[in-house]
């Protein structure tokens, strides 16, 4: 039986897809983004080691709650552990709950993704995150290119799965004008997109940076408002309307 590594759950997470939703958290994701509000989650051997069915009936005893929503894995990076997410989401679409990967897709790999693609069988909705547009600002944000993540993103564009896009708008890294707009531009490509959900970057993790002992990477940024996430989102759908137009 097939056991996966995961950090914790979410019985009612309201911001992790459609609906009301049972949250699993996998431990363990290859990036390291400045801004990141979980580093509790990247050590791959921490968290605890369950079994599909264990969640599942977890997400049973709370399923007349979630009924307009579904089960959303999130991390850490569910990718990293492609077996255990097949396994998760083919028991919950046997019983007909609906299924989101929240993903930074850092563990994709153009060239070897099998394994990957099983899970994206089981798979109804991506939400997915594009740290930056930039390649060598995505790798001082990240620790790691963009190019895998942008070719996941092509990748379910091909395969036809609704894609949630998330971008977090943090002061001095991802919210240059220019920046935005080519992310808009490039978000007019994938045609398969339901939505854009624009982030404000936030500090609210710094206490648990402490606790672990990390150095918290952002301890000069101030936190992003709401109206400037806003303004920031309509220039990526300036960026949307100038590609789709230029293509009329």
């Amino acid at each position: 039986m097939i056991k996966g590594r995961i950090h914790s759950t979410e019985s009612f997470g309201t911001v992790d897809g459609p609906g009301v939703r049972f949250v699993v958290f996998f431990q363990g994701c290859p990036l390291r983004c400045k801004y990141c509000h979980n580093p509790d989650t990247w050590d791959f051997s921490g968290g605890r080691e369950v079994t599909a069915d264990e969640l599942m009936k977890e997400y049973d005893s709370y399923k007349e709650f979630l009924r307009s929503g579904g089960i959303t894995a999130t991390g850490g990076e569910p990718l990293a552990q492609p077996e255990f997410l097949t396994e998760l989401f083919r028991l919950a679409k046997s019983k007909g709950v609906h299924t989101c990967l929240d993903t930074s897709a850092g563990c994709y790999d153009p060239d070897s993704h099998s394994k990957i693609d099983e899970a994206l069988k089981y798979t109804d909705l991506v939400m997915l995150d594009i740290k930056h547009i930039d390649d060598a600002a995505h790798k001082q944000l990240t620790g790691h290119t963009n190019r895998n993540i942008l070719a996941f993103a092509e990748h379910i564009r091909e395969l036809g799965i609704p894609v949630w896009i998330r971008h977090v708008v943090v002061p001095g890294i991802t919210d240059d004008r220019d920046e935005l707009f080519r992310l808009g531009e490039y978000i007019a490509t994938l045609k398969n997109i339901k939505a854009l959900d624009v982030l404000p970057y936030h500090d609210m993790a710094k206490s648990k940076y402490e606790q672990l002992g990390i150095l918290y990477p952002l301890p000069d940024t101030p936190p992003l408002t709401k109206e400037q996430a806003i303004a920031a989102r309509e220039i990526i759908l300036e960026g949307i309307r100038s590609a789709l137009h230029k293509h009329e």
